[in-house]
């Protein structure tokens, strides 16, 4: 009954919202131009870091996942070459406390609170953006309140020159792994307020790579990577409206695979087992977005979502010996609506109002499975001041869930969750760069629904993982004018996170058979450092250059055991990336390099569960030429340059050296 209360709030909240739109004056309201900000923002409350434009363009990165390993404060784990899963882990708090957004609204998976990065191409993406708890922008949904850390992908908005109408653009990949990936894009001005992007992208991979290590007994031995092949298509088409002082979007996305799940490699046992695991994936969604400000004083944004996702996994012993058979079908449905309302009170003072709702069901093959609905209302109230040189922010997040199952069995009881988040940014001196920064951010992460339910496993007595965060650090930035350096940047955070009521699986009275359990208390404190430096050394070659380093100690406090206050699995104790690109004229030229530490794959810190530290060094070459109307851009890649042999997870053999080649070809006027 109370969640019927809430809903009618909720409703109340957004009908009132529309009542004082209506009744304002509108007269005042003043109409600008499209204007494209493109840049670094030092200046954020809450640390961000952002990869956009050419920075994107000149990696040597096949999705996003890849283009992220760049930010600090990341760990991306990889289930080895492009049929591998993904998953980013933000400052060690884990996976499922990481939000995903694409073009402002959060990807979800109720399911198990994952989502793959590595299905997300680079062709279609303007920018990626990694905040750490939350946007210092307060007007924002609910939803993006709701998580220990962001990620925000935004996709190419069409943007026409003068007297254009169409804009085309094709791009062809190829190289190692069989790789064969073509990609077209078009967008039509349909008037002068109405515009329609149509993109598609086809990928196919062998995943075929060599991989060497030492086998027991003490001698090298070399294999070739199986099991790794990816088919994908994607398609998105989108619709991009202006109205007076705001705009509107549509976007319509489908993506379908096949790809083979590489399994772990027995080293003493090379080549025994074929890892024949399928799995079949259908995503599907449409999402739109308004956004208006009305006058001075109020401004709306309204969002909403239908998503459809299919999965089909399939682990066959008749073709893989080391496997029992599976075949299992999950299907997940989502609803998702918002309304997010600000006012601007004074000049210096603004306030937002976010009611949020949200339906997920997942259906699935398994049996005695008890087809669990989840309802989730979230309400968020947020205030921002700014004043000359002090900037403070807080917030406040309700989230209200209620669960359903179609069965005899129980659903999990109701939740009621509130959590705050505080945030200051000080400038002490108006003729300096210098941003000092902190904040403060509790959160939670609700048990997914294969942790509540999922069949023999689940447990519905789960509570949340809470997370609490604590930051402080700075931003520093300088502009030259007579000097070979032009700009620098340079910010640093140090942190504490708290991970409560950590769900671990631990076996019952029978080995075969496990529960989901709140176990585990994890501490982490770590330093985050970036560095941006461009320079210009004479008219036709600038140089840029970006250095990330991250420290951290994670320590797992679960239980009583010896090893209690050991390292986290996998999280490494430094880390660090490396970018430097030149270019001089028409050519352009980009190195990369990314190291991770020395660490261990269980808590028990151990010699035998040590993994040492890898790096890889990527190069790239291109050059644009222009013919007549059209802009070609020639690229040559080599990644992993001295062919180190490493694995991001144990028995999960990366690849070696390999190529890439890139056609790109875009229509201009």
């Amino acid at each position: 009954m109370k969640h019927f209360y809430l809903f009618t709030v909720i409703l109340l909240l957004s009908g009132a919202s529309r009542v004082f739109a209506q009744n304002i004056d509108t007269v005042k309201v003043y109409n600008l131009g499209e204007v494209v900000i493109v840049g670094y923002n030092t200046r954020e409350i809450i640390p961000v870091q952002q990869l956009r434009g050419k920075e994107l363009e000149n990696l040597s990165a096949h999705s996003v996942a890849d283009a992220i390993r760049y930010f600090s404060g990341v760990q991306i784990k990889d289930y080895g070459g492009i049929g591998g899963l993904k998953t980013i882990n933000i400052r060690s708090m884990g996976s499922q406390h990481a939000g995903i957004f694409y073009d402002g609204i959060e990807m979800g998976n109720a399911q198990n609170g994952i989502v793959d990065l590595g299905r997300f191409s680079l062709d279609n993406m303007e920018a990626i953006s990694m905040y750490n708890g939350q946007k210092s922008a307060i007007f924002q949904p609910a939803k993006d309140f709701g998580s220990a850390g962001s990620v925000y992908l935004q996709t190419r908005v069409p943007v026409f020159a003068p007297d254009t109408k169409n804009n085309f653009k094709a791009t062809f990949k190829s190289g190692s792994f069989d790789l064969l990936n073509p990609s077209l894009l078009w967008e039509n001005r349909l008037n002068d307020r109405l515009s329609a992007q149509l993109s598609a992208e086809y990928m196919r991979t062998s995943g075929k790579y060599k991989f060497s290590y030492r086998k027991t007994g003490g001698y090298d031995t070399t294999e070739v990577r199986k099991n790794g092949d990816v088919y994908a298509l994607r398609l998105e088409s989108g619709l991009f409206g202006k109205i007076s002082s705001g705009e509107w979007k549509a976007k319509l996305y489908y993506y379908n695979s096949e790809r083979g799940y590489p399994g772990a490699s027995v080293r003493e046992k090379p080549g025994e087992y074929s890892h024949q695991d399928r799995q079949w994936d259908s995503n599907v969604f449409l999402q739109s977005s308004f956004r208006k400000q009305f006058n001075e004083t109020y401004s709306m944004l309204l969002s909403g979502k239908y998503a459809y996702d299919y999965l089909h996994y399939l682990s066959d012993p008749r073709v893989d010996v080391s496997t029992m058979y599976i075949e299992n079908r999950y299907i997940q449905q989502e609803v998702y609506l918002s309304s997010a309302n600000r006012f601007t009170v004074l000049p210096a003072l603004s306030a937002n109002i976010s009611v949020d709702f949200q339906w997920n069901r997942l259906n699935a093959d398994l049996l005695d499975f008890v087809y669990p609905s989840r309802y989730t209302a979230l309400a968020a109230a947020a205030t921002s001041l700014h004043l000359k040189k002090l900037k403070l922010q807080a917030s406040l997040l309700a989230t209200f869930m209620h669960e359903t199952t179609r069965s005899g069995y129980s659903a999990a009881g109701d939740r009621d969750e509130y959590t705050p988040t505080f945030t200051a940014s000080f400038r002490p001196w108006e003729k300096i760069d210098l941003n000092l920064r902190g904040f403060y951010k509790r959160i939670f992460r609700m048990p997914t629904l294969n942790d509540l339910y999922y069949t023999f496993i689940g447990n519905i007595n789960l509570d949340p993982e809470y997370t609490n965060q604590y930051d402080i650090g700075f931003t520093f930035s300088r502009k030259f004018e007579k000097t070979v350096l032009k700009h620098i940047e340079f910010q640093a955070d140090a942190y504490f996170n708290q991970v409560e009521n950590k769900i671990v699986a631990v076996p019952t009275s029978n080995q075969f058979r496990w529960t989901m359990l709140n176990l585990g208390y994890v501490e982490i404190r770590g330093m985050d450092m970036s560095m941006q430096a461009n320079c210009m050394v004479y008219k036709d070659f600038m140089f840029n250059g970006r250095l990330n380093y991250t420290y951290q100690k994670a320590q797992d406090f679960t239980g009583g055991s010896s090893y209690r206050g050991g390292q986290i699995p996998y999280i490494p104790w430094h880390s660090g990336s490396l970018v430097l690109n030149a270019e001089y004229g028409s050519w352009n030229l980009n190195y990369s390099f990314i190291y991770t530490g020395e660490r261990y794959h269980r808590v028990a810190n151990i010699p035998e569960n040590y993994i040492k530290a890898w790096y890889t060094n990527d190069l790239s070459l291109s050059r644009e030429l222009v013919l007549k109307k059209i802009k070609i851009r020639l690229s040559a890649e080599v990644n992993n340059i001295f062919n180190q042999q490493y694995e991001v997870v144990l028995r999960y053999p990366m690849p070696g050296t390999n190529f890439r080649f890139v056609i790109n070809t875009e229509w201009i006027k």
